[in-house]
């Protein structure tokens, strides 16, 4: 937590800490060459395409006219520590500096949070920037779509994630757990020691993708079995890109040139390349859905029985030619109506699943398992509970849905305190009133119940701060407590709608779909390590973990290469 407001904080005086002082003057002045061209075309339209906050609110000032705040806060181990300092010192409602002299107004309040989320892809719409970066990213699928379109693309994939449609999923990911402990256990056989130090992140990623692969589409990644896949090739590549210098300038400049996303820096040239590995599978499994549907044979491992299967894309798609041009149409029969989507949604939408299913499930495992070792009391309690309800075995559905509470706390523990995303920034479409359950006090002294919002203002929810908001969650907030879902130690933070009283799933229109499908993935894999292993941090629970660039940020090891969460793990015998 922050010990003061940050109004008075103190941050790096260099934005390139990494580089000598040559080196970044030169390359500050480049930037600032390149920077001029750009502000000199932004001052003149800025003073008619910036709109004005309806109510003026207080903030912090600004720390730097060429990122404002954005840059701070991107590189903040802790982000909900930042909104909980400006949250106490402004009030419910404040507004931050962005980028050359932009502003977004941020809403700390539950009930003012409910209504942003209730009027998304209608009236709060996503920034340019992106819009841009999520159609180089997955192409124009379900999260780049908006209002009616996103209404059309949502009612289309929704079937799949039915609870009937992921217990049949359940399997794939026993399968892959269960692969996995094989390979650790051979591991630690071959150890000199009682133990074995792993880098679990890796093995996240790896059973993550291997699943995500099966379970999605159908197809096997192999990632368990030391295959080399160009998917995991890409993914690993974006660990060095966003260390890149000009991918970093165009991130964080980014919010106010969107069109920068496309310049072909190393990042997004791994976008490319994702999508063209990603278009490579589709060919692939619209090539083995025909010759199923040809041959009337069903493999052991099929896209029918997968996600995209069950939406029966590929099945459809077979009965034109393999060589159907992709912007003809797909056609899916749901709820008696016909829907349509093209070929480039279709594959938008396997470019989601994929990374979604892959980057935001090995994360939070990986935090699970680094909470677990700092608490090994808490390690102690679900193992107790997987051992007396489970024994042995593998846990049932009706076990992982219902019939194991602790379990089911640790993992919204998990979720609650580490939010993949951090924070959801959006763009009014019109003039708005937001409502506020905390009175807000204004620039000028006001004190009002309700915030005016002018069309094109930039608002952002803190996803980061409203899951482990003091005053919400308690004088604990910030600490790793699973016992809080057991006895609803938190009161106030049920006036937050989303899934279980958190928005790390997002809220509203765009509530994470694939939730159940997540947290079945999450529990089954969790209950396979803690059930058979022991884990601890290197250097004991006091190990400083840190955070790791990547698509999305990621925990490592400080001091480790890349984004490495050494752990030690141990065999567990069978009780």
């Amino acid at each position: 937590m922050l010990a003061s407001p940050l109004s008075a904080q103190v941050v790096p005086s260099s934005p390139f800490p990494h580089l000598t002082a040559a080196m970044e003057q030169r390359i500050l002045a480049y930037t600032g060459l390149a920077s001029l061209l750009f502000l000199s075309i932004y001052k003149v339209f800025s003073h008619w395409k910036t709109p004005k906050v309806a109510t003026p609110l207080k903030g912090p000032k600004n720390i730097s006219f060429i990122f404002g705040f954005y840059r701070y806060i991107q590189e903040q181990d802790d982000p909900g520590a930042v909104y909980e300092a400006w949250s106490k010192e402004y009030g419910p409602a404040f507004t931050v500096p962005g980028p050359f002299g932009t502003k977004r107004v941020v809403i700390c309040d539950p009930k003012a949070n409910t209504h942003f989320y209730s009027r998304e892809t209608y009236g709060y719409v996503q920034p340019k920037l992106a819009r841009v970066f999520i159609e180089n990213l997955f192409g124009r699928g379900l999260l780049w779509s908006e209002g009616d379109s996103h209404k059309r693309q949502r009612k289309a994939v929704t079937p799949a994630f039915s609870n009937a449609a992921i217990r049949r999923l359940a399997a794939v990911f026993h399968d892959s757990a269960h692969k996995m402990k094989i390979s650790w256990d051979a591991i630690i056989d071959s150890s000199k020691t009682e133990y074995a130090v792993f880098d679990v992140q890796k093995w996240m990623n790896h059973v993550s993708l291997d699943s995500i692969g099966i379970a999605g589409f159908g197809h096997d990644f192999a990632a368990l079995d030391g295959k080399n896949t160009p998917v995991l090739d890409v993914f690993d590549s974006f660990d060095d890109a966003n260390t890149d210098f000009f991918s970093r300038i165009i991130f964080f400049l980014g919010p106010v040139f969107p069109t920068l996303q496309n310049l072909p820096t190393r990042s997004n040239r791994m976008l490319r390349r994702l999508r063209e590995t990603m278009g490579k599978i589709a060919d692939e499994l619209l090539e083995r859905s025909r010759r199923v549907k040809m041959d009337g044979k069903e493999d052991s491992v099929t896209a029918d029985k997968s996600i995209i299967g069950l939406l029966g894309w590929f099945s459809l798609r077979a009965k034109f030619p393999v060589a159907v041009d992709l912007s003809s149409l797909v056609k899916s029969e749901n709820a008696g109506t016909q829907l349509h989507m093209s070929s480039e949604e279709v594959l938008a939408q396997m470019n989601t699943l994929l990374l979604a299913g892959y980057e935001t499930t090995s994360i939070s495992l990986t935090w699970a398992l680094i909470e677990l070792s700092r608490r090994v009391d808490k390690q102690e309690r679900l193992r107790h509970e997987l051992r007396s309800v489970v024994g042995g075995a593998e846990p049932s559905w009706e076990q992982i849905t219902a019939g194991l509470p602790y379990l089911d706390a640790v993992v919204h523990e998990v979720l609650r305190l580490h939010p993949p995303v951090g924070e959801t920034t959006r763009v009014a479409a019109e003039d708005d009133v937001i409502p506020f359950s905390a009175p807000i006090t204004t620039a000028d002294g006001r004190t009002t119940d309700k915030l005016l919002i002018a069309k094109g203002t930039i608002v952002s929810s803190p996803i980061a701060y409203l899951n482990t908001a003091e005053i919400l969650w308690g004088h604990d907030s910030s600490e790793f407590v699973p016992e809080r879902w057991l006895d609803e130690r938190f009161n106030r933070a049920k006036a937050i709608t989303g899934h279980r009283h958190i928005l790390t799933f997002s809220d509203g229109p765009r509530i994470c779909l694939g939730r159940t499908f997540a947290l079945v993935e999450f529990k089954i894999f969790l209950a396979t390590m803690i059930g058979q292993y022991r884990f601890e941090l290197p250097d004991g629970p006091a190990t400083p973990i840190v955070k790791h660039p990547s698509i999305l940020p990621r925990p490592k090891v400080k001091g480790c290469e890349g984004g490495q969460v050494l752990l030690k793990v141990w065999r567990l015998g069978v009780e």
